[in-house]
């Protein structure tokens, strides 16, 4: 989370779950924040930055929990705390695989997305390594990707192990044209990865689209097949995700995004049978030796409990985000009129149900320089990955078409699950005076 608030009252955890007990919950996910003042605006923050991470939810802590009390034994040992500590695993690695639409076999632990983004680029490459010795694989990937793609795809360009594509998305839908990824496509093309939802703007990528004409071309040609891969990073939890309707090869899974802990998994469709799936670690052979090293139990207890919240309750959390989302816009829009601009809107793109990245226009309203003025807001101007490059625009929105002057002034508040309306007001209200001195100083 990237906190650029220069009050220095006590920074405060995100979420207050003590207090939850006394908020209205209607038994399928939905939580009525209006029924009851959540207690966390009598604290002295409010959490707008759940793109960048989220807190645990209760059940989450407790599966954790039971997994450290119970279940500490090596999974692959025969007495009962390692028995108990497999069937955990193995439930989890259920779960995951629901959450998404694949198979429990599809599904691999991994540390986080940064290391399934890398398994997959680094598969691929040494996939078509195999099987089309002496040629220079090709990988297609678009301009706004996270840097565990971003920075791997130019590392591998860098070496000479690989060429790369950076296909430009469109600056009037903010998402990458299937027709500007078909046009990349070479003879030599290994890997096409698209994110699915982008983690500034909130735009939802094309991905089914993609895949379904890149399989076309698969199927016409005699060619090594393209491998298809998707970063759910953004998507899971926010948005319905399932494998088979999007047609991924791979799909990163990442549960800090949607509250479960740091941890990861990588779904591989039939891996190592149907799609390649090449190990860069070589130890015990857990994970059916793609992922080797002895499993961290408490972590994917609380990766499957997460997963089963999801899709239990999916629906329900993007339908009271959206709410939220637009009380937030309306405010925003009432209270700063023709002084805003909205760098999360594009014609004919759809947005994740809980992301507005918006501008506060004029000189001297960067948004660094807004937040550091806000006595409650907590929330940042782009990728937390990318907090230290200070007020420089986001190459993010520069990509997309936002001026250099607007991206500047850009802020990416991202609501959660129990994020309320009353928090909203307390936040406009915040900005609000936040601008009315920044502009009384100039």
């Amino acid at each position: 989370m990237t906190d650029v608030s220069g009050s220095k009252k006590k920074n405060h955890p995100p979420d207050n779950f003590a207090s939850f007990d006394k908020m209205t919950d209607h038994g399928d996910g939905d939580v009525n924040c209006d029924a009851f003042h959540y207690a966390e605006l009598n604290r002295d923050r409010i959490y707008m930055d759940y793109n960048a991470t989220t807190p645990l939810e209760p059940e989450v802590i407790q599966a954790v929990s039971e997994a450290l009390q119970d279940a500490w034994g090596n999974p692959s040992s025969s007495y009962q705390a390692g028995l108990k500590a497999k069937a955990i695993i193995s439930q989890s690695r259920e779960n995951v695989a629901r959450m998404v639409g694949g198979k429990a076999e599809d599904i691999i632990f991994t540390s986080g997305g940064t290391e399934a983004n890398n398994m997959v680029l680094h598969t691929a490459i040494e996939h078509f390594k195999r099987h089309q010795n002496g040629k220079l694989p090709h990988i297609i990937t678009t301009n706004v990707e996270h840097d565990s793609i971003k920075l791997v795809a130019e590392h591998l360009q860098r070496d000479g192990k690989a060429d790369v594509t950076f296909v430009p998305v469109s600056t009037v839908t903010g998402h990458v044209e299937v027709s500007d990824v078909l046009a990349a496509v070479r003879p030599s093309t290994c890997l096409v990865t698209i994110m699915l939802a982008n983690n500034e703007t909130g735009v939802i990528m094309p991905v089914r689209e993609i895949c379904q004409s890149v399989k076309s071309l698969n199927k016409q040609s005699q060619r090594l097949r393209i491998l298809l891969h998707t970063d759910a990073a953004q998507a899971l939890g926010k948005i319905q995700v399932d494998v088979g309707d999007l047609g991924v090869d791979y799909l990163t899974i990442v549960g800090h995004k949607f509250y479960a802990p740091r941890i990861g998994a990588l779904f591989v469709n039939g891996p190592g049978v149907t799609t390649p799936l090449y190990p860069m670690l070589f130890g015990g052979g857990q994970e059916r030796n793609f992922r080797p090293g002895t499993e961290n139990t408490p972590m994917i207890a609380g990766l499957g409990k997460a997963a089963e919240l999801v899709t239990t309750h999916g629906a329900s959390y993007e339908r009271h985000m959206l709410d939220i989302k637009l009380y937030l816009e309306e405010r925003l829009k009432a209270t700063f009129k023709d002084k805003l601009h909205f760098n999360s809107h594009f014609v004919g793109s759809e947005q994740l149900a809980n992301t507005c990245n918006v501008s506060i226009l004029g000189a001297g309203l960067q948004g660094w320089r807004v937040l550091s003025h806000c006595e409650k807001l907590q929330a940042s101007v782009g990728a937390a990955c990318h907090s230290d490059r200070g007020d420089r625009p986001s190459h993010i929105l520069l990509s997309c078409g936002v001026l250099p002057e607007v991206a500047a002034n850009a802020l990416r508040l991202s609501v959660g699950r129990r994020t309320c309306k009353a928090h909203v007001d307390e936040v406009v209200e915040d900005l609000k005076n936040a601008v009315e001195l920044l502009e009384q100083t100039k």
